[in-house]
């Protein structure tokens, strides 16, 4: 397994502290709920605390870690209600983007998630392979949309999806039903059908929080 806790190869700025445990909250390597002692993660980062604080900020700033008052920083932990929060903020960012990448050359924007719906196919029998390229879809999908900010505010979303799908894995299943989900919507956007493209990414975003919060 991957460890993003570990020394950095490169000179450590806060950003690059707050990217690696921003990608160790996702993992599950820091699980929600789990606090955060700054003397173990200044040495396994091997860095002082100064930019260790500062990385650590930025993700409460983002919302991924939350203080609580004489007891140190913790990671969030995903209720249902913020479950479901957090979707449709996604909802919200994926919509602007389908719309704008739909607005643009469509048909290129179209193939490249095609691509991306392939490899999913191929990873079928592989719920954690399937899982990380649903997730690549996403950010892909927002990155073709250009857009500085909703690329920004997609990657804590994107973060928190991750904590999701690791913490609830049993019940987020369906490999076939999420490879033809993505498909159609990268067809609704080849084809340049911002009306469908719309409103199969509203469906896929109910679908997905029916699956996460299920018990």
């Amino acid at each position: 397994m991957t460890s993003y806790i570990e020394p950095l190869t490169q000179e450590s700025t806060p950003s690059i502290i707050a990217d690696k445990l921003r990608k160790a909250i996702g993992a599950g390597e820091l699980k929600p709920g789990a606090q955060l002692g700054e003397a173990d993660l200044a040495r396994k980062l091997g860095v002082s605390r100064g930019p260790l604080r500062e990385g650590m900020q930025r993700l409460t700033q983002e919302g991924l870690l939350v203080p609580i008052r004489n007891r140190g920083l913790f990671v969030i932990d995903m209720t249902v209600d913020e479950i479901r929060d957090m979707y449709l903020a996604r909802e919200a960012i994926e919509r602007t983007a389908a719309r704008l990448v739909v607005a643009g050359d469509y048909e290129a924007a179209g193939d490249e998630l095609l691509a991306v719906v392939r490899k999913m196919s191929e990873a079928e029998g592989d719920p954690a392979a399937v899982g990380e390229i649903d997730i690549a879809f996403h950010e892909l999908l927002v990155h073709l949309a250009a857009s500085p900010r909703l690329t920004r505010i997609h990657k804590t979303l994107i973060t928190e999806t991750r904590m999701c799908i690791h913490a609830l894995a049993a019940t987020y299943s369906g490999a076939e039903a999420r490879v033809d989900e993505h498909r159609h919507i990268a067809e609704a956007i080849r084809a340049g059908d911002h009306l469908q493209a719309d409103d199969l990414l509203a469906a896929h975003m109910e679908d997905a929080i029916a699956r996460l919060t299920s018990r």
